[in-house]
């Protein structure tokens, strides 16, 4: 994963109307462990960086992590109640105390800046302190101690972005109407898979050194794409692998090892005619999927697969290996189309 930090400021049409935007379908992770889905009006985000703008297609947007930012009168605010918890007047120390406690979520950045700074000055009262305020606004909106001021955009599955982009809210349209979400409540967006890249075909790419089916830590990728039982789901793969797991060879979606002969399949046909494996157990550098994060059947792909979902969730993609080297090099391009 490569992560290139920067400030940077988003425009989101919905929130800009600066030219026809589409509906893009959202998965929002909220910060209170809630989770909604709906359609959002989004064009293209436009990225100002130091180095100039950039217009990122949607398409290429996988997901957005969301910090935490204080502006100027939310700082100025703490910052002067944190200054009357010295005061020696003892009710004067609870009041501001308890107006601290009633701050929203991003009073908590602002105390957190202001006790971290070189300029801060502890209380020297036990009673009411800026530390005992920070730990019970964290508490208070679930957050730990190393939430970020930073937000970062995923692009591609393969580069993190960091930086601030600006909006207040998302109007998000469900099946039970349309919310108003505000940005402090967002903690995690993903862009689900609408269906509208060129061909109908979307591409992935399969790390070597990430995307394994051993490793626990990301070795799945989450495509964005949603399926129901019964679509028709092709997957087609290329590239190639070198396995430090498994001596060095060079490894080929269909599980075939770089310069021999593709293994045997026996193959079978759908109700539809259309082409699969018969077999459906992978092998070593098979392309596998999932359906659905928390899915415990590996389903082989290999490199090329057609044939129907059989449930309903996320489609996830990894390589089948049953040990993880981060050492592997080398990588898979993944188009999958639905139907």
């Amino acid at each position: 994963m490569k992560t290139i930090l920067f400030s940077i400021a988003f425009c989101f049409a919905a929130f800009c109307g600066t030219a026809q935007s589409n509906d893009v379908e959202l998965k929002l992770t909220l910060r209170d462990g809630n989770v909604v889905s709906g359609t959002s009006k989004i064009n293209n985000i436009v990225l100002v960086t130091d180095y100039g703008k950039l217009e990122i297609p949607l398409k290429n947007v996988t997901s957005l992590d969301l910090g935490l930012s204080a502006d100027k009168a939310d700082a100025a605010k703490t910052g002067s109640l944190v200054k009357q918890l010295s005061n020696s007047d003892e009710k004067l120390r609870k009041s501001a105390y308890d107006e601290l406690l009633k701050s929203d979520i991003r009073a908590v950045i602002a105390i957190s800046d202001l006790v971290s700074s070189s300029k801060y000055e502890p209380s020297t009262f036990t009673d009411y302190t800026a530390e005992a305020a920070l730990s019970e606004l964290q508490a208070k909106y679930g957050l730990d101690e190393n939430i970020s001021a930073k937000d970062v955009v995923s692009i591609d599955y393969e580069y993190s972005i960091g930086g601030v982009y600006d909006f207040a809210k998302i109007e998000l349209k469900t099946e039970y109407g349309t919310l108003s979400v505000p940005k402090e409540k967002i903690k995690h967006i993903d862009v689900l898979f609408s269906g509208g890249s060129e061909n109908g075909e979307v591409t992935f790419k399969l790390m070597g050194s990430k995307h394994i089916s051993s490793n626990m830590n990301g070795g799945w990728l989450k495509t964005g794409i949603m399926v129901k039982p019964g679509q028709k789901l092709n997957i087609t793969a290329s590239g190639e692998i070198t396995f430090a797991s498994l001596s060095g060879s060079a490894y080929k979606p269909d599980g075939s090892i770089a310069g021999s002969p593709a293994p045997a399949e026996t193959n079978t046909y759908d109700s539809y005619g259309a082409y699969s494996s018969g077999a459906t157990y992978p092998t070593y550098g098979n392309v596998v999927y999932k359906i659905g994060e928390n899915s415990t059947q590996v389903l082989k792909a290999g490199a090329k697969f057609n044939g129907t979902a059989s449930a309903s969730g996320m489609l996830y993609l990894s390589v089948y290996e049953t040990v993880y080297n981060a050492a592997n090099s080398g990588s898979y391009t993944v188009k999958i189309a639905l139907k």
